[in-house]
């Protein structure tokens, strides 16, 4: 716990917090000599340092009565990324950081690098944005040079290390005495062009106008570049590079924001364009493509639809599997009850160790009760109907219950093909393979949701789907949820196409797209009926 009592992010009591500082304050300067093993402990620790003596300035709390200046006390998932930052940093290794917008990124990043600066020697950092504006104006809160000052003017005196804003935060650069540090600043295709940096962050990367020239010149000047951006959609080098495998990502969905919630964002819909909703909230790369199967808004309703709506989940307890293809490419399996989803887990798929991963999907089924799983069986995912058996015969001897394994092939022919999931369209006549019917299922189980818990429609809990809000993968999920995008071909069949414009296989939506495709439900209804 950064704090010694429980801090409340959405009503802050900020009085014990400066009382609390004070106290500390006074501790030390009743024992000064205690402060260079403190400094030596900060070194290693900037996200508690941050939390310890860090301000923050929004103006907006001044009409909910608090002061505009407060204690920069950081959320759980801030933390993450100060420590997740500093391994790239230590690693001489690049980093994308993916936003939703106002989540307090650019005073932590400005934070961050003072704090770095304050405790190394020699270091040195660069900023940069698509306008100088943004990276320094003197007098403009906007600008991330002016976060950087206040942040070092509010320290106490004992941790700025002689800093003085009158001679040592000239335009486009801060100076830091006691350690030789300097964080400078650059704008526009001068981004890159100046001296060395320890580590260079590039800010809101997806909106700069010749990324090309920056990503040239950065190249041979930082062994660690940062991107922090909200999305812009897929025609930049921040979305290509994010999608490309290569580079760690880390994402700040505003579900890992305690100020926000379910009020906050339908306050954010019903005032902003659907586009940027999507876009720049639910952290959408396909927000202003045509053809999204399942609109990022339908997405969000479908989170906790079963509490907003007040039913209880029944039926089938069952789970599915996307294999991993080969390289960095992940396993997923999600699990469902009724038509609640439930579980939801990835792992690496490094290695191609197909047995190993379904001896998981086993005990994942044992662990939560599924009765079995579908698998992807096109491509490697063909090797999981003989491990299965393997698996399934061990157990036999063992005497333990027999796990259900059926495959799923996308690319087969559609289920029921007699049969209407669109009125006065047989199945074989509008969907092009099972992919595109089990993608378009799926469609219509989160429409149904969006209709009854926005809209007020009458609804079958059979036909919705509820997202549960405690998975652990949940801000991935709904991300790749409402990628895949739809057509129709020249015999007027629907075809899926779930990585348009060179995104990774959404692996944890995948998954669920098989937990809930077709057959499974007819399955659920010959088991309700034999029980």
């Amino acid at each position: 716990m950064p704090i010694p009592f429980p801090f409340d992010f959405r009503k802050p009591d900020y009085v014990q917090v400066f009382e609390w500082r004070v106290e500390r304050l006074r501790r030390i300067r009743e024992n000064p000599s205690a402060l260079s093993a403190l400094k030596l402990f900060y070194r290693d620790n900037p996200a508690q340092f941050i939390i310890d003596w860090g301000m923050t300035f929004d103006p907006r709390n001044v009409e909910r009565g608090l002061p505009a200046m407060i204690p920069f006390l950081l959320f759980p998932k801030q933390e993450e990324w100060v420590d997740w930052f500093m391994d790239r940093w230590r690693s001489q290794e690049p980093g994308i950081t993916e936003k939703t917008r106002d989540m307090g990124m650019s005073w932590l990043t400005v934070g961050l690098a003072d704090t770095v600066c304050l405790f190394h020697h020699g270091v040195v950092v660069g900023f940069g944005s698509r306008k100088e504006e943004y990276v320094d104006k003197i007098g403009s809160p906007k600008s991330l040079f002016w976060k950087a000052r206040e942040f070092m003017r509010l320290l106490p005196a004992e941790f700025r290390g002689g800093w003085d804003s009158s001679k040592h935060a000239p335009h486009m650069r801060i100076m830091f005495p006691d350690t030789d540090s300097v964080i400078t600043g650059e704008s526009g295709d001068g981004i890159g062009r100046g001296d060395r940096s320890s580590f260079y962050i590039v800010d809101e990367s997806a909106f700069l106008e010749r990324p090309q020239l920056v990503d040239a010149s950065l190249s041979a000047t930082t062994n660690c570049r940062q991107d922090i951006s909200t999305p812009n959609g897929m025609g930049n080098s921040f979305a290509q590079r994010r999608h490309g495998g290569k580079i760690k990502v880390f994402t700040f969905h505003w579900r890992d924001d305690p100020r926000k919630d379910d009020a906050w964002y339908a306050k954010q819909v019903n005032d902003l364009d659907p586009v940027v909703v999507a876009q720049e909230i639910d952290i959408n790369y396909s927000a202003s493509v045509e053809g999204v199967v399942i609109p990022s808004a339908w997405v969000q309703a479908a989170i906790g639809a079963h509490l907003k709506l007040g039913v209880e989940p029944t039926g089938m307890r069952r789970g599915a599997m996307d294999v991993a293809d080969e390289g960095a490419d992940k396993n997923a399996f999600a699990g469902r009850h009724g038509f609640l989803l439930d579980f939801l887990e990835s792992w690496s798929g490094k290695g191609g160790d197909i047995y190993g991963s379904v001896v998981k999907s086993f005990a994942i089924c044992d662990e939560r009760n599924y009765e079995g799983f579908d698998y992807d069986a096109d491509g490697l995912g063909a090797g999981v109907r003989g491990d299965a058996r393997v698996i399934n015969e061990a157990r036999h001897e063992e005497g333990k219950r027999r796990i259900d394994d059926s495959p799923f092939r996308g690319s087969g022919p559609v289920f029921d093909p007699e049969g209407e999931m669109v009125k006065e369209r047989k199945n074989k006549d509008f969907f092009a393979n099972a992919k595109a019917q089990a993608w378009w299922a799926l469609r219509m189980r989160f429409q149904a949701t969006y209709r009854a818990v926005v809209e007020g429609m009458e609804f079958n809990p059979d036909d919705i789907i509820s997202i549960s809000p405690d998975l652990a993968e949940l801000s991935t999920l709904t991300m790749e949820l409402s990628q895949p995008t739809y057509t129709i071909n020249q015999v007027g069949k629907i075809v899926i196409d779930k990585a348009p414009e060179g995104t990774k296989s959404p692996n944890h939506a995948d998954a669920v797209m098989i937990c809930y495709q077709p057959a499974t439900r007819a399955l659920d209804i010959w088991n309700r009926l034999a029980g």
